[in-house]
């Protein structure tokens, strides 16, 4: 019997190890730090604020909180879906590790906690604002992608409220007088369509088999996606001379900016030129590069 009490304390420990490791697979964690990273930018960018770190922890785990929530709110719906493509089919939900009522107890206990998080330790308007995005993703993008690709438009919505909820952290003003917070939400608004169609495209054949449409075009994988692409990469350049107008960033940011913008329209261009797996799998790796690289900068050549 002495024996075998290690063997069960180690199992129960493998066990809670397990566990936690599904509940954290839940918030799709590399996902999250990207979203949450970039409110934080917002926050950093908004004037006269300094760097805190009691502030940028609120925020960053606040931000954790609720976009796990909407991630995992995003799996329990696909969870059917999830079974066909070899990327999430080992996911906690459709590998049957985990059931749906515990997964919907850890979105909401999540998602609203960091409601609450960013809402009492900062301002009414951005619990509201994360509430709204974490609703809009998990109730309007997820079930979308099964009817139209018009899916990605509005994905893009709440994708790209992270850094104007971080402005509004610090600011608590959604007024387009002070501009810089929409200046971000455009340009991650405009970011994203390049970098999920660039996904969507390498992925076609796993998102096919699911039965998500993510592509500008029912016809699947022909030259019209690169021309999206190429179209939605434009706006990116006048909104990096914006950031510089408004003074929220300076020149060497807005070259930066300018120069990452340049960069990914040319990957747009070539993808369209080739319509091929290797260009579409470089303006996905480009897009990954652009949005960190662009937001850096903005932020330290700050006015």
């Amino acid at each position: 019997m002495l024996q075998q009490e290690p063997i069960v304390k180690a199992k129960d420990s493998m066990f809670i190890f397990n566990r936690i490791r599904d509940f954290g697979l839940l918030m799709k964690p590399n996902l999250s730090t990207m979203v949450v990273f970039s409110s934080v930018v917002g926050y950093l960018l908004a004037p006269g604020v300094q760097f805190v770190w009691r502030e940028v922890i609120l925020l960053f785990l606040g931000g954790m909180l609720v976009t796990g929530g909407a991630n995992t709110i995003n799996q329990i719906l696909e969870k059917d879906s999830d079974k066909y493509m070899r990327r999430t089919m080992r996911r906690p939900l459709p590998d049957g590790r985990m059931d749906t009522k515990e997964a919907w107890i850890f979105a909401i206990l999540t998602g609203m906690a960091g409601v609450f998080l960013l809402g009492y330790f900062f301002n009414v308007t951005t619990g509201v604002l994360s509430f709204v995005s974490m609703l809009l993703y998990a109730f309007a993008y997820t079930p979308m992608k099964k009817i139209s690709p018009i899916a990605v438009f509005v994905g893009a919505i709440p994708g790209a409220f992270p850094p104007l909820i971080g402005w509004v952290a610090a600011t608590n003003s959604l007024s387009f007088d002070n501009a810089g917070g929409w200046v971000l939400f455009f340009i991650q608004f405009f970011w994203q369509f390049p970098h999920f169609w660039a996904i969507a495209w390498v992925g076609f054949e796993d998102y096919s088999k699911a039965g998500i449409y993510l592509l500008p075009s029912r016809e699947g994988k022909t030259k019209f996606t690169g021309l999206q692409c190429m179209l939605y990469c434009i706006p990116l350049i006048p909104l990096a001379i914006l950031a510089n107008e408004i003074k929220m960033s300076g020149y060497i940011g807005m070259a930066m900016a300018i120069a990452c913008g340049i960069a990914y329209f040319i990957a747009a261009v070539l993808f369209f030129k080739h319509n091929d797996h290797k260009s579409a799998k470089r303006l996905m790796f480009t897009s990954f590069i652009y949005l960190p690289v662009v937001l850096l900068a903005l932020l330290i050549d700050k006015i």
